[in-house]
Order: structure tokens, then sequence, then C-alpha cells
């Protein structure tokens, strides 16, 4: 029996398909159209998907979608009643998109994918509650899920057992932790629903100085976790920004414009609401504790995506086991209504007891993958220079050894916002350099924004505080003392982007400035191509650690296909690039005229 699962329409649409309940493939559609974020209907991926399975969209017995627009659009039409006449130019600006396809969900699946099967809709907090569970290595669990809003709920909690998921209670809109999140994205100048990373990564260079601000005159936030904003301050509901002017008069200026210098004022500001963030989530977490007696937590929804809030969670030991959706965002919806399909609606069994404690997701190595020979036809076509190597792993640890750049294309494509080791580009942790160097030359991004250590699973306790799973670089923990470099007096009295050339340890391109780091643990079972080129780099440094950053600039989606990586290759940096087998040196590569096309930099620099 074949599900195919869809999330469309709001951001980062996407598609999976289940096979008798297993995982085959997943994908986001911004992979193939190359728009990141893409809200477009997920036909490529779809397509992908059938594709990968070797069947038509004919033997597909179910197709799920991950919202049940009508109920958004209830929640949509009581919101402008509520606050009109305000808001009629967002309205305007909504209805067109609703009335000639929202609203028409069903059809647009029948027609897009010439489908004429059974169409089923889970509701939002549903779906991510469902990836959140089925896919977990727990046959019982606490379930908790946390957004910007799916029709009415903002976050829930529930309990799941085997292949039955109950959500007991829900916070409903405009009461919101992801909104509130986004809100203060907006006003510290970045975009919404993609900035929120910056975020997270500037909140460590600054102070907790506008919490009280916050706690006070913005949201009251209750010891269940549960929250109510105070609207006066927010423009969501009846606007085309999250805050007003109001906001602007309590924080004292208006919101920072993108692409302007970052002052002290915003990393204080991404301090206060990444502190208050982290509260709400520890509350709500210990009540969905309390009133599920569980020692599992599953956690899925875009507010899930905050990894020091979640290393938060698993150092106060709220629970004592954390298993958190790799594709924790909107993507993830469509894995979650298949599964909720396969294991509710049609209530087959789940049966989790011989996966010793691995879950289900495969790594979420979900996507396209392609061979050496279509990889070779590939770069014949582009007369590009490369060598073929047998024993890739030794080489590419010399050569990361030598403090070069590598672009690591290897395997499937991973499913989610997060490079695990298949679309990655690696570095040396141990250079003092790298960080700034990736950040500047590779990624063309803001030059404060940290990079996440991969580690081999049995060395992680030797250089982080943690000794668990973390897989999908969704833990944030910190390096452990006796690695780290103590700062002279004079460092200490720095403030802000000051701090940033400081080496902080031992591994200085993947320790943020507070001493924390983003870890991915990696076992050889889930991806044993980048197993072997830790564990060779370790013998060659005595390091089981590598930079991972995703294979793609600012701006742009992570590469998908072997063009993609080369393009990224010969416009960025990046000093080698490895395409399963073949490697390719960057000084022997032909002219490419677009190496110097300085629209791909201002490009990305304007997103």
């Amino acid at each position: 029996m074949y599900i195919l699962g869809l999330s469309a329409y709001y951001h980062d649409s996407a598609a999976c398909l289940l096979r008798d309940g297993e995982i085959v493939a997943a994908a986001q559609e911004e992979r193939f159209t190359r728009k990141k974020h893409d809200e477009g209907f997920p036909s490529n991926a779809v397509e992908f998907c059938l594709r990968y399975a070797g069947i038509t969209i004919d033997e597909v017995d179910f197709v799920a979608f991950y919202d049940k627009p009508l109920l958004k659009f209830d929640r949509l039409l009581e919101t402008y009643l509520d606050y009109a006449p305000r808001g009629f130019r967002s309205f305007l600006k909504a209805m067109p998109l609703w009335l000639s396809e929202k609203l028409w969900t069903k059809d647009k699946i029948s027609e897009q994918c010439n489908y004429k099967g059974k169409i089923l809709f889970t509701e939002h907090h549903e779906a991510h509650a469902a990836s959140a569970f089925f896919p977990s290595p727990f046959d019982e669990a606490a379930v908790l899920t946390m957004d910007g809003v799916g029709e009415w709920a903002t976050s829930s909690y529930g309990y799941g057992r085997g292949n039955e998921l109950h959500l007991l209670k829900e916070l409903r809109f405009p009461h919101s932790l992801g909104l509130l999140y986004s809100a203060f994205t907006y006003y510290t100048g970045f975009k919404v629903n993609s900035g929120e990373y910056k975020v997270m990564g500037l909140a460590p260079y600054g102070e907790p100085r506008y919490v009280q601000k916050i706690l006070d005159e913005l949201i009251e936030l209750r010891e269940d976790g549960s929250l109510r904003l105070n609207m006066d301050y927010f423009n969501f509901c009846q606007g085309l920004t999250m805050t007003n002017g109001s906001f602007d008069k309590l924080f004292g200026a208006p919101p920072r414009k993108p692409e302007s210098q970052i002052t002290q004022r915003e990393m204080d500001l991404a301090c206060s609401i990444q502190e208050v963030t982290e509260e709400a989530m520890l509350r709500m977490a210990r009540h969905a504790q309390k009133e599920t007696g569980a020692k599992n937590l599953c956690l899925a929804g875009g507010v899930s995506l905050n990894c020091v809030g979640n290393g938060r969670i698993l150092r106060e030991r709220v629970f004592e086991n954390i298993w958190i959706q790799p594709a924790a965002g909107d993507a993830g919806g469509a894995l979650g209504a298949a599964l909720s399909v396969w294991h509710q609606y049609l209530e087959r069994e789940r049966n989790v007891k011989n996966l010793n404690g691995a879950d289900l997701m495969k790594g979420s190595f979900l996507g396209p993958v392609f061979s050496n020979e279509e990889i070779k036809n590939f770069l014949d076509g582009k007369d590009a220079s490369y060598k073929y190597v047998e024993n890739i792993s030794e080489t590419v640890a010399q050569i990361l050894a030598d403090e070069n750049i590598v672009g690591w294309f290897q395997g499937r494509m991973e499913f989610g916002p997060r490079a695990l080791g298949s679309r990655s580009i690696l570095g040396d942790p141990r250079s003092p350099k790298m960080q700034s160097e990736m950040n500047l030359k590779i990624k063309f991004r803001e030059s404060f924004r940290p990079f996440a250590p991969s580690v081999l699973r049995e060395r992680v306790a030797d250089y982080f505080e943690m000794d668990c799973d973390s897989p999908y670089m969704l833990l944030v923990a910190p390096v452990r003392e006796n690695l780290r470099t103590g700062m002279t007096d004079e460092q200490e009295k720095l403030f802000g982007i000051d701090k940033l050339n400081i080496p902080r340890s031992v591994i200085p391109a993947v320790t943020h400035v507070d001493y924390s780091a983003r870890v991915q643990t990696v076992r050889r079972e889930e991806n044993p191509a980048y197993y072997d080129l830790l564990a060779a780099f370790e013998r060659l440094t005595d390091c089981p650690v590598l930079v991972n950053t995703s294979f793609n600039v600012r701006g742009e989606p992570i590469v998908c296909t072997p063009e993609d990586a080369y393009r990224c290759f010969m416009r960025t940096e990046t000093d080698y690039l490895v395409l399963e087998n073949f490697v390719l040196d960057k000084r022997k590569q032909p002219q490419d005229e677009n190496a110097k096309d300085e629209r791909w930099k201002t490009e990305f620099q304007l997103d």
C-alpha cells in the first residue's frame, strides 16, 4: 500500500511516500525549483518520490494533506472580522490566493497529480505530532508541538502509545510562541520564517536586558507554559508586518532595516527573546511530563528547530529521552500526514521493539541519489578536471587536515533544513580562521553565525557535555571545560561582535561565543561514508570532529544534483568538491565565466 503525503502553500512545501508504512522517499520542493522555502505545490517532489519508488500515481492508495484549508480559512475570516476595518489591505492581499488555490486544495491535488483516488486531510498540529511520534524510537512518549500557527492551534501536547496518538490540549491563535519569536526576527531586521536561526545565533553576543520588559508588557507566561500575547504591540493579525508603532516605542526605535549594521541593541533583543522562549519551552515540557507521566518526549513544529531550547530541556532532565523530528517545520507535515493515515485512519500496527534505539527516519537521507556513472557523464559534459578515488575517506581526510574547505556530496539528499553529511560543506574545526572564512568566502552570510560540529557518536562525550544521540543537529551542548581556551582580562571586557574572533577551545571553528555547539552525532549504520571520513580524520589528526555546514550559499536551498553542487563550488571559494568517488581541485577547473559574476554574491546579500 502506498500513501503520498503533501504539504504546500505556506512555506517549505514537500512530498513524502510511504510503502506499507515504511518511509521510502521525502523531499522539499525548494531543492528542485531552487527557490528557497518554496511554498508552491510540490509537483517536482511528488515526481521524485514516485520515480524513486518505481511506481505511477495510479498505484497510490491515499494522498494525505497536512492541514485543513477550510478550518484555516475560518480562522482567517474571523480574525479579519475581529479587527475590521483595520487589516483591509492584508485581507485584499490574501484573498486572491485563497479563492484561486487554497480553498480548492482537493481539486488542486487531483489536477496537479492527475490523481483519481482518495484524498484525506489531517489537522496541522496532528500532522506535526504524527511526524514527531510515529518515526521515533519510543513505544510510548509525550508529544509537544510548537510553531507559528496551524488552523487555530499554535502549540499542543499529547501522548502516543503504539499506533495511537492523542492530543490533549492546545494553545490557540493569536497567542503563539512561534509568532512571538518571529516578531523579534522581523524587528531585528531578519526575514520571518527563515531568519529565526540568525536570531538564535546572535543571542549569545547580547545581554538579556529586555527580558523583564517582554514579560511585563508583551507576554503573560503561565506556569504550565501557556501564554497570552498583548496584541496592542503586534500587527500580524491585521497588517502586513509583525509589529507596530507601540512595539517601536516600547523598545525605543523602529525595526532594524535589513542588511544594515547590527548593533548591540539587536544582540540584546535576540538574547532576551531567546531566554524567554527557552523558559516557555521548559514550562511546556514540564507540564506535558506532569500531565502524561511519560519518560520520553517527541518534538515537532518550527519552534522545535530552536536547538538551544531543546538542549535546555535535555540538560534539565525534564524527560529521560528526547527525540526531535529532523524536518520539524512544515516540510515534515507531509510525512506526519501520511503516517497519520497509516497508523490512525487505517489502524496499522507500529513496532519499535527491535530498533535498538534507532528511529524510523533512515538518518533523514530520503532524497535523490546519483550514481558515479551519472556524475561522470555530467563532469565530462562540463570538461571538468577530476580524479576517481577508490578510498575516498583517506584522501578527503588529508585534504581537510591541510585546512582546505570541501564540498561533500554523497548518497541520498537530506530531508529537512539541516545538512547531515550528504550535502555538506566541511572544514577542519581546529582551524581558528575556518569559521570566518566559511561564512564570508563560502556562504556569503553574516560573520557572527556559528557552525556545527559533526562528531563520531562514541566520542561525543569526550568533546561535549552530553552523551546521547543527536543525529539531526537539533541539540546544543556546551564544549567540555577541559577543552576550552581561557580568556584574558582584556578579552573578558569585550562586548558583542568584538568577541567573534577570539578562539574559545581546541575546536574554535565550532565553538560559539558562549562555549556552546550545535552537535551532530554520526553512527556508521546511518551514514557509512560520512562516518568513515570522520574516522579517517581522527586517525590522521586525533580529532573525531569536523565542521559541517549545508552545501549552499546564503539565499539558496541546499544543493540537490551534481549540477547544483558544481555550480556552487565554482562560484564560491570552496577548495575541493567531492562527488561520490570523484575529487575536483578548484585550481584545475576550466575557467567559468559565471565564477566571476558578482551578481551571484549580490543576489544573496540582498536576501
